[in-house]
Parts: C-alpha cells; structure tokens; sequence
C-alpha cells in the first residue's frame, strides 16, 4: 500500500494492518518520520511538502519492488504526507512485513533511505526569517548510494 496525503496517520492502525499479513509473518519493522525544529536553519516552525503526482507512487513502488527482490517482504506499506506541516507532526511512514527481521530493518531502512533521494518530493522550511526550499544533502545521497 501506497498513500500520498495530506491527512495524518495512525501508525498503530498501520502496524495492525501489517499484523495480518499472514501466519508467515515472523517480524515488522517500522519508521515514523516527524517534523523537527532543526533544519537547514535554525528555528523550524513548520514544513511545506509537494509532490509530482502519479510519478511519486510510481517511484515509490519501484522502490518497493526492488526491496522485494533483495529482501523476504511480505507486506510493504509506505504513508507520506504532503501540504502544510506543523513542528511535530507525522511526514512519513514506512512498515515492512517479514518472515525474519533482518529483512525487516533493511527493507524498511532501505526503502526509507531511498525515499529521501528518489522520490519526487520538495520540501520547504518554514521559519521565523521566511521559507526556503530544502537541497537534497551530500549525507542522504551517500547513504543511499551506500545500498
């Protein structure tokens, strides 16, 4: 499951979805990406998110696709938001199913990693000096690179 939205989620409904992915289910792992007063500047009040619509699911599912090639997935589920964001609210979720855990915390955490460099989001900050859009960082890029 794939969902671009403006709405917050309930990671624990999310997590029971994952729960029924079958008697196979052996591990679940998860991350909850939230809005942080720290970012480019300092200060942050608040995030902005856009998306390209359609493409956005499009990369995300290649994305889950190629964790399912190198990984033992189950169920992949990723939730990310867009629109205005206040400090503190959800941005994202990604929840992986799987027989074992270890395959759990690398699909999740690859997935997560990618996310940050291949998906179709631009993220402004928002702080007490005005907006500015956010630059992709060297540190994503190199962990994702990394897989």
């Amino acid at each position: 499951m794939i969902s671009i939205q403006a709405d917050d989620f309930d990671p624990n409904a999310e997590y029971q979805a994952l729960r029924q992915s079958g008697p196979d289910t052996g591990a679940i792992a998860t991350f909850t990406g939230l809005v942080r007063i720290s970012g480019d500047h300092s200060g942050v009040t608040g995030l902005f998110l856009e998306h390209y619509p359609g493409m956005t699911e499009a990369v995300i599912q290649q994305l889950i696709d190629q964790a399912s090639e190198r990984w033992n997935i189950l169920t992949a589920r990723v939730i990310h938001r867009i629109g205005p964001l206040p400090l503190g609210d959800q941005i994202v979720f990604v929840g992986i199913a799987s027989r074992h855990r270890g395959d759990a915390f690398a699909a999740c955490e690859f997935i997560m990693d990618a996310l940050k460099t291949s998906a179709p989001f631009w993220k402004k900050e928002i702080n007490q000096e005005g907006e500015h859009w956010v630059e992709q960082k060297t540190s994503d890029l190199e962990r994702s690179e990394s897989w």
